[in-house]
C-alpha cells in the first residue's frame, strides 16, 4: 500500500493527464490503474479537476473585440465583385439572389468571427494550462527534496541514536586546515558511514577523488572515495566495512582510487 501511496505522490499522474510523459511511464501508469483501482480512482479525480479548471477559466473575446473582428470581415466580404457569378456577368442581378448571397456573406463571416474567437480562447486555455503544467513540476521538485531532506534526516538520526557507533569528527591537516568531516563507526556492526552533509572540503575535479581509510595497527586500510559535489548533498554514504580501527583519514587520489595513500595528498585525520 506504501508502494501505491508513494507512486500516487510522486507526481506521474499529474503529468500523465498534462500529457508531459515518457512512452515507458505512460505504460507504467496505466498498468498500475489496471492493476490498482485505487491509482485508477486517483486519476480520474485529477482529469475531472483539470477539465472543471478548464471550463472554470475559459476567456472569451469582449465584446468590443468581437464586434471589430465581425465588422472587418464583413467589410472585406462584402465586396460584391468577389462573389460575381457567371450568371450575374450575363444577366440582372434579381433582388431574391442578392439577398441569398448576402446571407451566405454574413454567415460566412459569422462562422471566421467565432472561429477567430474559440482561437483566441483556446489560446489562452493553453497559456494556463502551461503555466499549471510549470506549477506542478515545480511543486515535484520541491516534494522530491523535502522527501530527500526527511529521509537524510531519518537516517542520521537512527544512526546518532544507536549506541553502537562512535562518531569521529576528522579535522583538517596543513593541506586543508579548516576542513572537516563527520564519520560513524559501529565496530559490533563493521559499518562506516560518512555524512557527506557536513562535509567541508573544496570540490574535487574529473580526475581526483577523495578516498577514505582507516588505521589499523599502524596501517592504512582502504574504505572508499567519495565526492564532493558543487551542489548540496544530503547523504550518509556507506563506506567499505571494518571492525578494528584506531584512527581515520582521507586524502586526494587519482579518480577510482589508490591501493596506498598518497601522504602529501592528505587532509583531514582523526583518531579516538
Amino acid at each position: 500500500m506504501d508502494d501505491i501511496k508513494t507512486f500516487i505522490e510522486s507526481g506521474i499522474l499529474e503529468l500523465y493527464v498534462l500529457g508531459d510523459i515518457t512512452p515507458a511511464e505512460k505504460q507504467q501508469v496505466e498498468v498500475m490503474v489496471q492493476k490498482h483501482p485505487v491509482v485508477g480512482a486517483e486519476l480520474e479525480e485529477m482529469e475531472k479537476a483539470l477539465e472543471s479548471y478548464a471550463l472554470a477559466n475559459a476567456m472569451q473575446p469582449s465584446e468590443n473585440q468581437r464586434g471589430k473582428i465581425l465588422n472587418s470581415l464583413v467589410t472585406n466580404l462584402a465586396d460584391d465583385s468577389t462573389f460575381k457569378s457567371k450568371k450575374e456577368e450575363a444577366t440582372v442581378v434579381a433582388m431574391p439572389a442578392q439577398q441569398t448571397n448576402n446571407f451566405y456573406k454574413y454567415a460566412f463571416a459569422a462562422s471566421v468571427a467565432l472561429l477567430i474567437a474559440s482561437t483566441i480562447a483556446l489560446y489562452s486555455l493553453n497559456t494556463q494550462l502551461q503555466q499549471k503544467k510549470e506549477e506542478l513540476v515545480a511543486m515535484n521538485t520541491q516534494n522530491q527534496r523535502f522527501s530527500k531532506t526527511v529521509g537524510y534526516m531519518d537516517e542520521q538520526l537512527s544512526i546518532f541514536r544507536d549506541t553502537s557507533y562512535k562518531v569521529l569528527r576528522l579535522k583538517g591537516t596543513k593541506n586543508l586546515p579548516a576542513g572537516n568531516v563527520l564519520v560513524a563507526w559501529s565496530p559490533a556492526k563493521k559499518k562506516v558511514m560518512l555524512d557527506l552533509k557536513s562535509l567541508d572540503m573544496p570540490v574535487n575535479d574529473k580526475e581526483h577523488q577523495y578516498q577514505l581509510w582507516a588505521l589499523v595497527g599502524g596501517k592504512p586500510v582502504d574504505l572508499g572515495v567519495f565526492d564532493k559535489l558543487d551542489n548540496d548533498t544530503l547523504d550518509m554514504k556507506q563506506m567499505k566495512p571494518i571492525a578494528l580501527a584506531q584512527a581515520f583519514a582521507v586524502t586526494r587520489e587519482p579518480r577510482g582510487g589508490s591501493v596506498n595513500p598518497t601522504m602529501n595528498e592528505m587532509m583531514l585525520i582523526g583518531q579516538f
